[in-house]
């Protein structure tokens, strides 16, 4: 983001000082949860990239079919987020946009979300689609959020109105899909053997998640990364059999995830006043994929736009007729439908779905 703009917000900030006291009355009406802040890619990014050069878009129709209002918002599914599904359950609003240009002042206070398609734990990830904004792009960004809540409410308001937000962090599929599964393209594949990739990784991911809870954060929800080698994307390249998935892409995934539930459990016991949860999007999406008929999907292996498998949802491509019946929406992401189901899961699920306790427990700290 440009300096000129970063100044424009800054002064748009303090129109609103005016709303101060009115702003934090607000924020004490709120017992449990007060704001999501989301940090993420394309699995959650819900208008950001519409603001920045990139061909990373989901601004056309026929995404947001199944939205309000039935229009694209920049969100790259037929409908809602986990972010949204989060929201509503948690009954808080669905957070705005960092890049919106009327993302500023009293609006922040409903949670922001800095999400942003191609964006990835490293800043190289994910750079052949242009602007992104990266995990550690995101992570300053936040900085300037709190820059501007300064001016809507004190500092012990501010800390207690941030150790009720929860944050979300969706990260590490552009990592592998748009860069460690990407040579020659990318070289990362040939300095590093999947282990080391992973804990790579994992080493950035957690000096930036402790980076904002030194901001003020105390509750995070950490998901992992799903089942790759199953998704419309990678079936494409035509390297498994019929039916399967291809199996040495989500082995590779395993020392990741594994490590993303070692770095909750160490978290926890070294940060007390905080509570961090790892969301196995892996096991979820992989129990969908073993038993598609008990959620009510019956297509698993193509995409409901985008000609099935080799390309994504191009503008004015008629989707499938009955988007309940499939779990992936276009090449890479899950339909609303299956959303709903990784959502809820997250939500009410038991310590197997997210670890160690769910989001609603969580929230209810």
């Amino acid at each position: 983001m440009a300096a000129s703009d970063r100044t424009l917000r800054f002064a748009a900030a303090l129109i609103f000082l005016a709303l101060k006291i009115g702003s934090c009355s607000r924020v004490g009406a709120r017992p449990h949860v007060t704001a999501i802040f989301a940090f993420g890619d394309s699995l959650i990014d819900n208008g950001n990239n519409n603001f920045l050069r990139s061909i990373a878009k989901a601004n056309y129709f026929p995404y947001g079919i199944d939205f309000t209002g039935g229009l694209p918002t920049g969100r790259f599914t037929n409908g809602n987020t986990v972010i949204d599904i989060f929201a509503q359950l948690l009954g808080v609003p669905s957070p705005l946009p960092f890049a919106d240009p009327r993302t500023f002042g009293s609006r922040l206070l409903g949670g922001v979300n800095y999400a942003s398609a191609a964006g990835g734990i490293l800043e190289e990830s994910g750079r052949h689609y242009g602007e992104r904004f990266t995990l550690s792009q995101q992570v300053m960004n936040f900085q300037i959020t709190l820059t501007e809540m300064r001016f809507l409410m004190s500092r012990g308001n501010l800390s207690a109105y941030l150790a009720k937000s929860i944050a979300v962090l969706v990260f590490g599929s552009n990592d592998y899909i748009n860069n460690y599964l990407m040579a020659p393209a990318y070289n990362s594949s040939f300095i590093y053997p999947p282990p080391d990739f992973a804990n790579l990784l994992l080493n950035r991911y957690a000096r930036q998640i402790l980076a904002l809870r030194n901001m003020g954060l105390r509750k995070f929800v950490i998901a992992g990364v799903g089942p790759l080698g199953c998704i419309p994307n990678q079936l494409a390249r035509g390297m498994a059999p019929p039916g399967r998935c291809v199996d040495p892409i989500n082995q590779i995934l395993g020392t990741f995830n594994e490590g993303l539930k070692r770095m909750v459990t160490q978290f926890n016991r070294n940060h007390p006043g905080s509570m961090f949860v790892y969301g196995n999007i892996y096991g979820i999406v992989g129990d969908m994929l073993n038993n598609p008929s008990t959620y009510g999907f019956s297509v698993i292996d193509r995409a409901c736009c985008g000609m099935g498998r080799n390309i994504t949802c191009l503008p004015g491509l008629l989707p499938c007729p009955d988007r309940t019946r499939y779990l992936f929406w276009d090449a890479f992401h899950p339909t609303q439908e299956a959303t709903v189901v990784i959502a809820r899961r997250g939500f009410y699920g038991s310590p197997k779905d997210c670890y160690p306790i769910n989001v609603q427990q969580m929230a209810l700290l």
